[in-house]
């Protein structure tokens, strides 16, 4: 895999294993990741590990990143508020490159409008609202529809992070 930028979505009261561990995974695979928020600046997950983000969603394009990622806690909830962060994830899919979210994150999902039709797993708690965005519910650690890939809880990150890994290559 050559050079591969990819987004990491952040707000507080992010999930920080769903954080780190792609963030981590990822440049272990050579990989520039970019952490990305509504506002540039420091966030803390819900232990209170701050992160600072890089970027704010309002100032990146799809065509800088070769995927994004969407970890859970309550920042999607939070995330999927901003008109920015759903216009970069929509035009993420829309160009068929990797869109990644596991636990929550499936409410960005939803409020981008990109799961009608698709396979995907969750956070068992947000199950009812992906089937009720239209998507189809799979109760399994790791889905991928195309280029999109979901998971439901930390358990579930060995299962995530090498199927986003698999993905970026074929890419």
């Amino acid at each position: 895999m050559g050079p591969t930028r990819v987004a990491v979505l952040v707000e507080n009261d992010y999930q920080d294993q769903e954080v780190w561990v792609p963030l981590y995974r990822l440049r272990e695979e050579g990989c520039e990741t970019i952490v990305v928020a509504p506002r540039a600046g420091e966030f803390k997950s819900k232990y209170g590990v701050p992160i600072r983000a890089e970027r704010a969603a309002s100032e990146v394009r799809a065509d800088e990143f070769a995927g994004v990622i969407i970890p859970g806690g309550w920042a999607p909830d939070r995330l999927r508020q901003d008109p920015a962060v759903l216009k970069l994830v929509r035009d993420l899919h829309e160009r068929g490159r990797v869109v990644a979210a596991i636990c929550h994150g499936g409410w960005v999902l939803a409020s981008a409008g990109i799961v009608k039709g698709r396979r995907l797993t969750c956070v068992r708690a947000i199950r009812d609202d992906m089937v009720h965005a239209g998507a189809s519910y799979v109760d399994q650690e790791m889905v991928r529809d195309g280029n999109l890939i979901t998971a439901r809880v930390p358990d579930d990150l060995p299962a995530f992070c090498r199927e986003i890994v698999k993905a970026l290559r074929e890419a």
